[in-house]
């Protein structure tokens, strides 16, 4: 009676004992904000729909065919996108790998040894050293056979091992939008550097038009000089005005070498002249852009989906280590044949053997590391929430900034297109001052410079609402479809 009443009391406390193995510890879980404003501050009320630019494949939006042989390249070639989808195969491959982890492990094996047991040992001692079948001694060394399966199998009681699987799938899902948002990125990168291009090249046409008008100015100013209407001072200041402008050329030069050479290396070849048409620049016009809503940001952005998954797996990461205080069940099983000689190893059913079992083990004392995995999970899945609103934050302040920067420009063009036709203007006007005498020579060079500047500063502006159209496009979510 008092024996079955220990067992009892072992029991219970046995029984305690495994269910506060199993108690996990509070954790503050911190969820993710989905909400956007309602539109964006720069636009205006006729914009505010569903009509969204970034749905426009790129082949669409980009309409130089120059420029579409570019793109077309680069998605090809670009080293740093094919890096990336190799490791979306690495990701591929550790969801496969999650897969069979929770499938039973089942392998073939055989074995063979030898063994020379002392006879002055226990297991020596108590040896039979009789063979049953023809009354021999067994052989000395004794030599062991086997063949046979082997099976072992985690039961995933609580799902732990498939929410490890479901979050490495998350983490590939991540690895592909990641692949989707430098594509975007490398996309819009291409088309700035080829309007870059195209406006360096504009802006070296002007500089060696102007280094003609300066040289036909000079030459003037020469003549006027012999006929003592002006003095040497005017016409070193004009040689100092040509080699200026000769200067600003080779500088303009490098600038297109180097612009040619950033595009090669993302359409991942050997420098070589990029076509282009340069002429076609002025005739460009920044594409209408319609933004849609700001919650279409959260479909369209890649850097956002990227975000979202990495979060659900983070979130998954958390019931993976929850479900280390529970108890693991482990089956073991093994089937074959076993003899001491080669020849008996068929002689059945006296060689076979098979075994069967399982474990059922809980953490109890000692819990640290658990813990520790645990609490770490979950800072993990609380910094990829904040990642995820801050994701979702920037992309709403890029596509802003992007819109009032359109809206800026293009009354700043506008302007700029006024200024240069004034200044153009004022260089007949100059010049037929200063052949008159009615003007200074400084007059003319001040009007000279002012003009070149101002058309380089046209050409910029241009170059600047193109790449604002682009940036626009690629904060919107374009790009990668």
């Amino acid at each position: 009676m008092l024996k079955k009443r220990l067992y009892q009391c072992l029991s219970a406390a046995g029984l305690a004992l495994a269910v506060g193995a199993c108690k996990t510890p509070e954790l503050v879980v911190k969820n993710e904000s989905r909400n956007t404003p309602a539109s964006y501050t720069t636009t205006t009320a006729a914009s505010q729909d569903s009509a969204n630019i970034a749905r426009v494949q790129w082949k669409q939006f980009f309409t130089d065919p120059n420029l579409q042989a570019l793109i077309g390249t680069a998605l090809q070639n670009n080293q740093e996108l094919n890096i990336t989808l190799q490791e979306i195969k690495i990701a591929r491959n550790e969801v496969r790998a999650r897969s069979g982890e929770y499938l039973p492990f089942v392998g073939l094996g055989a074995r063979a040894d030898v063994e020379k047991v002392g006879r002055y040992t226990l297991q020596g001692a108590t040896e039979e050293q009789v063979d049953i079948k023809k009354n021999r001694h067994t052989p000395d060394p004794l030599t062991n056979f086997q063949l046979g399966a082997y099976a072992t199998w985690e039961v995933d009681i609580w799902h732990k091992l498939r929410n490890a699987k479901k979050a490495a799938a998350q983490r590939y899902l991540a690895s592909v939008e990641g692949k989707n948002f430098m594509v975007t990125n490398l996309v819009a990168e291409i088309a700035n550097s080829y309007y870059e291009l195209l406006a360096l090249d504009n802006q070296l046409a002007i500089v060696k038009q102007n280094i003609g008008i300066q040289s036909n100015a000079l030459e003037l100013v020469r003549l006027q000089k012999e006929s003592a209407r002006t003095t040497e001072l005017a016409v070193k200041r004009f040689e100092a005005q040509v080699q200026h402008t000769r200067s600003l050329q080779f500088k303009l030069q490098q600038s297109i070498v180097e612009t040619e050479n950033k595009l090669n290396y993302l359409a991942g070849r050997y420098p070589q002249p990029v076509a282009r048409n340069d002429e076609s620049f002025n005739n460009l016009q920044p594409a209408i852009i319609t933004a849609g809503m700001p919650t279409q940001l959260l479909t369209n952005r890649p850097d956002i989906r990227q975000a979202e998954q990495q979060l659900l797996a983070a979130k998954l990461d958390v019931q993976v280590a929850r479900a280390n205080f529970y108890p693991r069940l482990g089956l073991s099983a093994a089937a074959g044949l076993a003899a001491f000689t080669p020849g008996l190893l068929v002689s059945t059913p006296q060689s076979m053997l098979y075994s069967l079992g399982g474990d059922l083990v809980a953490p109890l004392v000692n819990r640290n590391g658990i813990k520790a995995a645990y609490y770490s999970a979950n800072a993990v899945q609380t910094q990829a929430v904040y990642q995820y609103e801050k994701t979702v934050l920037n992309a709403y302040i890029e596509v802003g900034n992007q819109l009032s920067n359109i809206n800026n420009l293009a009354k700043s063009y506008d302007a700029k297109a006024k200024e240069v036709a004034a200044l153009n203007q004022s260089i007949d006007i100059s010049n037929s001052l200063f052949r008159s005498a009615r003007a200074e020579y400084t007059e003319v060079l001040f009007t000279q410079r002012d003009a070149l500047e101002s058309k380089f500063d046209l050409i910029e502006t241009k170059m600047q609402q193109l790449n604002a159209t682009v940036n626009v496009y690629r904060a919107l979510g374009g790009g990668w479809k």
